[in-house]
């Protein structure tokens, strides 16, 4: 199955942002590796294994996104629908590479994402976001005002459900009800 271009016609990168070339797709299972790769790479991640990031792409390609900057990845987000609650899609990941950051790459994928899921009837989406990741706060804030939605934070994970320790706790964000693109 070939990957399918994935534009988003409710956010477009502005004149002075530099991804505009960044097309967004699917990704397909020989992308693994390279998710793997900019997981690791962003040295903020927590970084699962290569084969899981190989299922993800063939699991869970419709509810994930890949950047790429010609036919090299440079950002992706992945995703699945709850099992236990079919209106909400929880966002696992969010990986930019350091030449794409600051330029609206991360949030372009999250509307895309938004965009192709609304219409599937998925009404909300989750993220879990430690309290000194300001960034992924801002993007997701970015995301409920521009969308007119409903953003709540409630505890999720306290730091003794991991067991390696030094893991901050994480905080849930719930946004919606999300309504599909015009």
């Amino acid at each position: 199955m070939a990957a399918q271009p994935l534009e988003s016609p409710t956010r477009r990168p502005g004149k002075n942002e530099t991804n505009a070339e960044v097309q967004l797709q699917e990704p397909s299972l020989a992308d693994g590796p390279a998710l793997w790769r900019l997981a690791r790479d962003s040295r903020v991640l927590d970084v699962n294994s290569p084969y899981s990031y190989a299922l993800w792409c063939r699991d869970f390609a419709d509810t994930s996104v890949v950047a790429r900057d010609g036919a090299r990845p440079c950002g992706f987000i992945t995703g699945y629908v709850r099992p236990s609650r079919p209106d909400t899609f929880f966002v696992w990941q969010v990986a930019v590479d350091r030449d794409h950051r600051g330029q609206g790459l991360a949030r372009r994928m999250l509307d895309s994402l938004a965009d192709r899921l609304a219409p599937r009837g998925l009404e909300y989406m989750e993220a879990t976001v430690t309290p000194d990741n300001t960034a992924s706060t801002a993007m997701f804030e970015s995301f409920a005002k521009a969308r007119g939605c409903e953003i709540s934070r409630s505890p999720l994970f306290a730091a003794e459900h991991f067991p390696e320790g030094g893991h901050e706790p994480e905080v849930l964000f719930r946004i919606g009800p999300i309504a599909a693109a015009n």
